[in-house]
């Protein structure tokens, strides 16, 4: 019930917006009910966040229009977007709490950044392509996303010190989860990163430690952009 009073939710907010943004937070909601709940996630955390955060700002500008569609769209270097529920899903399978302290590998534009940074204390994002990572500090720092810092490093070694973290969430296709990130995860942490082979169907894949204990549980075919690797 909670999650149908926040996609409902949306009606509320759009009367007092500007034509514009009455007309994006039209496509963001039928973006949350039409793509992310109609699949069956129903958090709402999430559902909220999905909800409130302007997708179109971290697109192109010819690319804008397509925003809100069910699909990945290019950013440039070679780089997308995820589709929007798959950013969804793998922000509800961290489980995060607001004292929360989140690693993103892979910023590419920022969206993933600033929709864990509207629900945990502070994000810490690592991106290999300069042009992307610094466009990307700027354009979070722009939307008043003060809890974000962004690193341009690569992305294997995590940032081991500001770890460990309660979650770690990759954006780009590992062939194998990288030991840094497991030693940089904290004890009841959660992990999520697309495992597998390069321009190939990859797996989803949610990563745990308790107790030094890692278990790995695959939970669906996904494909994403390769995991670049410095010189």
């Amino acid at each position: 019930m909670k999650s149908l009073w926040v996609v409902l939710g949306f009606g509320l907010l759009l009367a007092a917006a500007a034509p514009e943004d009455t007309r994006q937070a039209e496509r963001r909601g039928a973006m949350v009910r039409n793509q992310i709940v109609s699949r069956g996630l129903t958090d709402p955390a999430t559902l909220r966040v999905m909800g409130l955060v302007k997708r179109h700002l971290f697109v192109p500008e010819t690319a804008a229009a397509d925003a809100y569609e069910d699909r990945p769209l290019p950013i440039g270097y070679g780089q997308t977007i995820s589709q929007p529920y798959i950013v969804a899903y793998m922000t509800a399978l961290l489980q995060l709490r607001k004292e929360h302290r989140v690693l993103e590998i892979g910023t590419g534009s920022g969206y993933q950044a600033a929709i864990l940074a509207e629900l945990v204390q502070k994000v810490f994002t690592v991106e290999i392509i300069p042009g992307l990572g610094n466009k990307a500090r700027e354009r979070l720092a722009g939307l008043g996303y003060r809890n974000v810092e962004v690193r341009i490093a690569d992305g294997y070694d995590g940032w081991a010190e500001q770890g460990p973290f309660d979650a770690i969430v990759v954006t780009a296709a590992s062939e194998h989860i990288p030991p840094p990130l497991i030693r940089q995860l904290k004890d009841g942490g959660r992990m999520v990163i697309p495992v597998g082979s390069p321009f190939l169907v990859q797996t989803l894949t949610l990563v745990t430690k308790r107790g030094g204990e890692i278990r790995t549980t695959q939970l669906m075919p996904v494909r994403f952009v390769p995991f670049r690797r410095g010189p």
